[in-house]
Protein backbone atom coordinates (compact mmCIF):
# COMPACT_ATOMS: atom_id res chain seq x y z
CA UNK A 1 0.00 0.00 0.00
CA UNK A 2 1.44 3.40 -0.99
CA UNK A 3 2.23 5.79 1.85
CA UNK A 4 0.64 9.25 1.50
CA UNK A 5 2.46 12.10 3.27
CA UNK A 6 0.10 14.56 4.94
CA UNK A 7 0.70 17.73 6.97
CA UNK A 8 -2.13 18.86 9.22
CA UNK A 9 -3.06 21.81 11.37
CA UNK A 10 -5.30 20.90 14.30
CA UNK A 11 -7.19 23.10 16.75
CA UNK A 12 -7.91 22.46 20.42
CA UNK A 13 -11.26 24.26 20.33
CA UNK A 14 -12.36 25.00 23.90
CA UNK A 15 -15.64 26.49 25.03
CA UNK A 16 -16.01 28.91 27.95
CA UNK A 17 -16.17 25.91 30.35
CA UNK A 18 -12.89 24.39 29.10
CA UNK A 19 -14.66 21.60 27.23
CA UNK A 20 -12.95 20.41 24.05
CA UNK A 21 -14.89 19.92 20.83
CA UNK A 22 -14.15 16.54 19.26
CA UNK A 23 -15.58 15.09 16.07
CA UNK A 24 -16.31 11.41 15.50
CA UNK A 25 -15.11 9.64 12.38
CA UNK A 26 -15.29 6.10 11.06
CA UNK A 27 -13.36 4.00 8.59
CA UNK A 28 -15.94 2.90 5.99
CA UNK A 29 -13.93 -0.26 5.26
CA UNK A 30 -13.76 -1.53 8.85
CA UNK A 31 -16.92 -2.26 10.82
CA UNK A 32 -17.07 -0.40 14.11
CA UNK A 33 -13.79 1.46 13.60
CA UNK A 34 -14.70 4.84 15.10
CA UNK A 35 -12.55 7.44 16.77
CA UNK A 36 -12.81 10.97 18.20
CA UNK A 37 -10.46 13.69 16.96
CA UNK A 38 -9.90 17.43 17.15
CA UNK A 39 -11.04 20.05 14.68
CA UNK A 40 -8.52 20.56 11.89
CA UNK A 41 -7.18 18.89 8.81
CA UNK A 42 -4.78 18.93 5.93
CA UNK A 43 -2.65 21.92 4.99
CA UNK A 44 -3.34 22.70 1.35
CA UNK A 45 -0.74 23.71 -1.26
CA UNK A 46 0.26 27.35 -0.84
CA UNK A 47 -1.24 27.51 2.66
CA UNK A 48 0.58 27.85 5.97
CA UNK A 49 -0.46 26.05 9.16
CA UNK A 50 -2.27 29.08 10.64
CA UNK A 51 -4.28 29.70 7.48
CA UNK A 52 -5.17 26.00 7.39
CA UNK A 53 -6.33 26.09 11.02
CA UNK A 54 -8.56 29.12 10.37
CA UNK A 55 -10.01 27.48 7.24
CA UNK A 56 -10.63 24.16 9.01
CA UNK A 57 -12.39 25.88 11.93
CA UNK A 58 -14.67 27.65 9.44
CA UNK A 59 -15.33 24.50 7.38
CA UNK A 60 -15.97 22.24 10.36
CA UNK A 61 -17.77 24.60 12.79
CA UNK A 62 -19.09 27.52 10.68
CA UNK A 63 -17.09 29.94 12.86
CA UNK A 64 -14.89 32.58 11.29
CA UNK A 65 -12.00 33.58 13.54
CA UNK A 66 -8.90 35.62 12.75
CA UNK A 67 -5.53 33.83 12.91
CA UNK A 68 -4.38 36.02 15.81
CA UNK A 69 -7.01 34.35 18.03
CA UNK A 70 -5.14 31.06 17.78
CA UNK A 71 -2.63 30.34 20.49
CA UNK A 72 0.99 29.45 19.79
CA UNK A 73 1.96 25.99 18.64
CA UNK A 74 1.34 23.81 21.71
CA UNK A 75 1.89 20.24 20.51
CA UNK A 76 3.20 18.24 17.58
CA UNK A 77 2.68 14.59 16.73
CA UNK A 78 3.52 12.16 13.95
CA UNK A 79 1.27 9.24 13.17
CA UNK A 80 0.92 6.55 10.55
CA UNK A 81 -2.49 5.02 9.98
CA UNK A 82 -4.76 3.45 7.40
CA UNK A 83 -8.25 4.63 6.56
CA UNK A 84 -10.54 3.83 3.63
CA UNK A 85 -7.88 1.62 2.03
CA UNK A 86 -5.15 4.31 2.08
CA UNK A 87 -2.05 4.51 4.32
CA UNK A 88 -0.94 7.90 5.68
CA UNK A 89 2.19 9.29 7.30
CA UNK A 90 0.83 12.40 8.99
CA UNK A 91 2.50 15.23 10.88
CA UNK A 92 0.25 17.30 13.13
CA UNK A 93 0.45 20.72 14.74
CA UNK A 94 -1.95 21.65 17.56
CA UNK A 95 -2.97 25.16 18.60
CA UNK A 96 -5.40 26.29 21.28
CA UNK A 97 -8.47 28.42 20.52
CA UNK A 98 -10.74 29.52 23.35
CA UNK A 99 -14.29 30.48 22.45
CA UNK A 100 -16.71 32.75 24.23
CA UNK A 101 -20.05 31.28 25.35
CA UNK A 102 -21.75 33.00 22.39
CA UNK A 103 -19.21 31.59 19.92
CA UNK A 104 -19.55 28.06 21.35
CA UNK A 105 -23.35 28.33 21.07
CA UNK A 106 -22.95 29.37 17.42
CA UNK A 107 -20.89 26.29 16.47
CA UNK A 108 -22.59 24.33 13.71
CA UNK A 109 -20.76 21.11 12.95
CA UNK A 110 -21.65 20.20 9.41
CA UNK A 111 -18.81 18.20 7.99
CA UNK A 112 -18.60 14.84 6.32
CA UNK A 113 -15.79 13.91 8.70
CA UNK A 114 -18.07 14.23 11.75
CA UNK A 115 -21.15 12.52 10.44
CA UNK A 116 -20.91 10.08 13.36
CA UNK A 117 -21.19 12.83 15.92
CA UNK A 118 -19.50 15.60 17.82
CA UNK A 119 -19.30 16.34 21.52
CA UNK A 120 -17.88 18.94 23.89
CA UNK A 121 -15.69 16.82 26.23
CA UNK A 122 -14.50 17.83 29.70
CA UNK A 123 -11.06 16.64 30.79
CA UNK A 124 -12.82 14.33 33.25
CA UNK A 125 -14.95 12.78 30.49
CA UNK A 126 -11.85 12.27 28.34
CA UNK A 127 -10.01 10.60 31.21
CA UNK A 128 -12.92 8.21 31.89
CA UNK A 129 -13.90 7.23 28.35
CA UNK A 130 -13.22 3.86 26.77
CA UNK A 131 -13.72 5.33 23.29
CA UNK A 132 -10.79 5.73 20.90
CA UNK A 133 -9.59 9.35 21.12
CA UNK A 134 -6.76 10.95 19.19
CA UNK A 135 -4.23 12.10 20.04
CA UNK A 136 -3.51 9.39 22.58
CA UNK A 137 -3.49 10.46 26.25
CA UNK A 138 -5.48 13.55 25.28
CA UNK A 139 -6.97 14.00 28.77
CA UNK A 140 -3.50 14.02 30.35
CA UNK A 141 -2.02 16.43 27.81
CA UNK A 142 -5.03 18.76 27.80
CA UNK A 143 -5.12 18.94 31.62
CA UNK A 144 -1.44 19.92 31.66
CA UNK A 145 -1.96 22.52 28.91
CA UNK A 146 -4.91 24.07 30.76
CA UNK A 147 -2.92 24.12 34.00
CA UNK A 148 0.36 25.63 32.70
CA UNK A 149 -0.31 26.92 29.19
CA UNK A 150 1.91 26.18 26.20
CA UNK A 151 5.62 25.84 26.92
CA UNK A 152 8.41 27.83 25.27
CA UNK A 153 8.63 25.08 22.65
CA UNK A 154 5.84 22.78 21.48
CA UNK A 155 5.51 19.45 23.28
CA UNK A 156 6.05 16.51 20.91
CA UNK A 157 3.38 13.94 21.80
CA UNK A 158 5.24 11.14 20.05
CA UNK A 159 5.47 9.11 16.89
CA UNK A 160 2.83 6.40 16.48
CA UNK A 161 1.68 3.73 14.09
CA UNK A 162 -2.04 3.47 14.81
CA UNK A 163 -2.28 0.20 12.85
CA UNK A 164 0.33 -1.68 14.86
CA UNK A 165 1.14 0.13 18.15
CA UNK A 166 -0.85 -1.05 21.15
CA UNK A 167 -3.11 1.73 22.39
CA UNK A 168 -2.57 2.39 26.11
CA UNK A 169 -5.64 4.64 26.14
Amino acid sequence: MALHLRRTSRVLLLDDRDRLLLLCGRDPRRDGARWWFTVGGGIEDGEDALAAAVREVREETSLTVPADRLGPLAWTRRTRFSVDGRRFDQTEEYRLLRLTAAEAAAVRVATEEARYGHHWWSVEELAATDRTVRPRRLAHHLAALLRTGPGPAPLHLGDFDEDSDPDPG
